[in-house]
């Protein structure tokens, strides 16, 4: 039953072969059996079990909401929850319980979703690994799976693989059977690395189409929640109920149409597929770049048109994303002073000393440096020369995509991440920004111009780890994007990490 998909436990709900709380209480257990992952910080158990409590006696009246009606569902702990923690991995906000909810929250709660935890992620979502939060690092399900222990003779307990981040904990969440949708951050790729290396959809929607309010800001500019599932139709259900606009978020915008049904018949040989030539990046794995290969053959020969197109300012994007992430970031962090609400340091000597040491205590080594970095680049010396400029490189690369999607592509077809997930031991030998830098190299882009783009696993590696391919759309072009992206994942045929599962130990018991 937790292996399902939404529409078929959405089903398996309303014809009676399982009740709300039976459901709830299913993946409450698996959430205890698999917590060496640490991917939740909070476990909501009372307010999951009433929630489904309701939810079961709307079945029994014949009056459900949605289709997210008793389906569980974990939240990254940046999204505010009324009355639950919410401390974005950080000691800064380790006892912050916000008063309301988040937007995008409170239409899951909405549309009757059970709430089962808040998901681990790196501190203030500043990451690719999860490593870097204060409630430790998360563990990818699949360091446990038959596939990886077979394959590379790993010991789970010391040869285990990250997740991605900067959204691990809710990757993990929904590859390991306890929830069957999480909602995630995506600034530079927070969603769809950590779906690529944990094997789940991970979908980035065009920003503004979802409401960030109560979303506790990275960079504000680029920052959008983001959606992860089991399958791509799953992510077209949460979409559909989570966009439009909201009078709370002044950039946000009407929703362009209705998600219901995706076509399941969807003809490709009207579409065009275009390969950036810019994406064969340094450091690719040759895993990777033939999975790349695979799957563009696999559109050709379904008769759709497969071109090459250059989008010939990535190459300063990483550097671009490093300037506007940090100055926004600098802006942002300047609320956490230990007075109005956060960590307070019990250094009293004068106001300047407890704003400095509160925040000393308060913040991890990777946040305190873009604190600086930031500061640096917004110094009046200095802003023209790296924010103004950055500014004008990231309007290059917006029209970069502009042009292609204008020369008749349909949607763009890359890698995910450069290879599959890494050994945490091997992921920790080189610093945050070194890492960030590697990880977000196919993503961060599309944040930059503000796109829609879904991560899709393909295949499963020589390791035996899952490896993600990218679609990228035009702005507010959802739809097309999911359709390709189902025809895609109808073809790769990406196994379920419940066939792959050792069936003793960490990984037992899914029914």
């Amino acid at each position: 039953m937790l292996s399902l998909t939404i529409r078929e436990v959405s089903a398996a709900l309303r014809e009676g072969r399982i009740s709300p709380t039976e459901l709830c209480k299913k993946c409450l257990n698996r959430i205890k059996k698999m917590q060496h992952l640490n991917a939740y910080i909070t476990v909501t158990e009372e307010l999951a079990l009433q929630q489904a409590g309701e939810a079961e006696a709307r079945l029994l009246q014949g009056a459900p909401k949605g289709p997210l009606d008793g389906i569980p569902f974990a939240v990254k702990d940046n999204f505010c929850t009324e009355n639950i923690k919410t401390t974005c991995a950080s000691r800064m906000l380790k006892d912050y319980t916000p008063l309301y909810n988040a937007t995008v929250v409170q239409k899951l709660f909405d549309q009757g979703a059970v709430l089962v935890g808040k998901a681990n992620m790196d501190e203030f979502a500043m990451g690719a690994g999860s490593t870097d939060g204060a409630f430790g690092p998360v563990r990818n399900p699949w360091s446990y799976a038959a596939s990886y222990r077979e394959k590379t003779g790993a010991v789970p307990d010391s040869d285990w693989v990250v997740t991605g981040g900067s959204s691990g904990g809710s990757a993990a969440a929904v590859a390991s059977l306890t929830s069957y949708l999480a909602l995630g951050s995506d600034t530079g790729g927070s969603t769809r690395n950590p779906g690529a290396l944990c094997g789940v959809v991970a979908l980035k929607p065009t920003y503004g189409l979802l409401s960030r309010h109560g979303l506790i800001p990275l960079v504000n500019s680029m920052d959008v929640p983001g959606i992860m599932t089991r399958s791509v139709n799953d992510a077209a259900i949460v979409l559909d109920i989570l966009q439009g606009q909201d009078i709370r978020d002044s950039t946000t915008t009407p929703a362009p149409s209705s998600l219901k049904g995706l076509n399941q018949h969807f003809d490709v040989k009207s579409i065009c597929v275009g390969i950036p030539k810019e994406y064969h990046a340094p450091g690719l794995s040759q895993e990777t770049l033939a999975q790349w290969s695979l799957v563009a053959d696999m559109f050709e020969r379904a008769g759709a048109q497969v071109k090459q197109v250059s989008l010939p300012h990535t190459q300063h994007s990483i550097v671009c994303y490093h300037v506007l992430c940090h100055a926004e970031v600098a802006s942002n962090m300047a609320r956490f002073d230990g007075l109005e609400y956060g960590h307070r340091s019990e250094v009293d000597s004068s106001t300047e000393a407890m704003y400095a040491s509160s925040r000393h205590e308060g913040f991890n080594d990777v946040v305190r440096g873009r604190i600086l970095s930031g500061n640096y680049f917004l110094l009046k010396r200095n802003y023209e020369h790296y924010f103004v400029k950055a500014q004008r490189v990231r309007r290059l690369i917006a029209d970069d995509f502009e042009r292609a999607f204008a020369s008749g592509v349909d949607v763009l077809l890359t890698p995910t991440t450069l290879a599959d997930a890494a050994r945490f031991s091997d992921f920790t030998q080189e610093d945050n920004r070194t890492r960030s830098a590697q990880e977000d190299v196919f993503t961060q882009p599309v944040n930059m111009a503000g796109l829609p783009a879904i991560s899709v696993p393909t295949a499963l590696s020589n390791r035996g780890l899952p490896i993600g391919l990218q679609l990228i759309g035009s702005a507010l072009q959802e739809k097309k994007l999911l359709c390709v992206a189902q025809w895609m994942e109808q073809r790769v045929g990406f196994p379920s990490i419940s066939d792959c599962e050792e069936k003793d130990g960490h990984g037992a018991g899914t029914a």
